[in-house]
This record gives C-alpha cells, structure tokens and sequence, in this order.
C-alpha cells in the first residue's frame, strides 16, 4: 500500500521523473549509437528555443504552486488557476514546455522521441494519483477529468450559429 499522505503531495511525480531521466540516459546512449543528422544548425537558435521553453517551465510551476500550494494538495479540489486548463500543470510543465525545449537543444531527434514517448508513460504513470483523487473528491473530480486535459489542455469546438 502507498503512503497516501506523500501521493497526496508528491503524486506520480518521483516515479515519472525517474522513468524520464532513466529513458533520458536512454536517449543519449542511442543518440551516441546512431549519430542521427541534427534538427538546427544554428546553436543560437536552439539555445534561444532552450531559454523560451525554460522562462515558460518556470511561468507554468510557479502559477502552479500560487493555484495549488503544496499544504492543500490532495485536501481540496482546485479546477482554477492553472488547474482550469489542465489537471496536472507542474507535470505538462516539464512533459509539454521543457522537454521539447531541451530535444530541439540537445539537436537530435532521439530527444524528440524521447519526448513523445514520455506522453503515454507519464498517462500510464498518472493513473494512481487520479484514482487516489477519485477517492477523495468522488464525481466533482470525475466532471473534472471529463471537462480538462491531463497534461494539454483540452480544445472544444463550438460550431458558428448564424442568427
């Protein structure tokens, strides 16, 4: 059985992030292996797309914490702030902002697969905290779930009314 108290506050993120910089070390033996053409050439470029998606990362953990300290995770339910656009934001911070900056950095596109395959680890990852969320919050986080993304948010489409 889990410490529900550390999954209340930590969720699925010491476990994700070791998988991510075990498949990280992965990524760089490959890499060293195959020798792949880089994405970019110009290392200002990259290095430019490295400080934007680091300035981002950085924006999206600290909206994170100001919309869910750590002392009320698992213990109230928020669905605004970053929360209101998708469950989980100080995982899409580094899942979705930061990894993608560090691919195109790292010039390889090793790096982007490694990036596209944490996506469906990360999901598969998750799936314990929300349960445990499910457990505490019941249907108000079953509507949750169905109304916000995981780590995107969700688009909805309204079609155009004519008058």
């Amino acid at each position: 059985m889990r410490n529900t108290r550390f999954a209340k506050i930590f969720g699925s993120g010491p476990i994700g992030l070791a998988i991510s910089l075990i498949l990280l070390l992965l990524a760089f033996w490959i890499n060293k292996r195959l020798d792949p053409p880089p994405i970019l050439g110009d290392q200002l470029v990259r290095s430019s797309i490295l400080l934007v998606s680091i300035l981002m990362t950085i924006a999206l953990v600290v909206w994170s914490l100001k919309s869910l300290p750590a002392s009320d995770r698992g213990n109230r339910l928020c669905t605004d702030g970053a929360f209101k656009y998708v469950r989980h934001p100080l995982y899409a911070a580094f899942l979705s902002v930061f990894n993608i900056g560090l691919a195109v950095y790292l010039n390889s596109y090793v790096f982007v697969l490694w990036t596209v395959i944490l996506h469906p680890i990360w999901h598969y990852a998750i799936r314990y905290e929300e349960r445990l969320m499910i457990e505490i919050f019941g249907n108000q986080y079953l509507e949750y779930q169905r109304k916000t993304g995981r780590f995107l948010p969700k688009l909805t489409f309204k079609p155009w009314h004519t008058p």
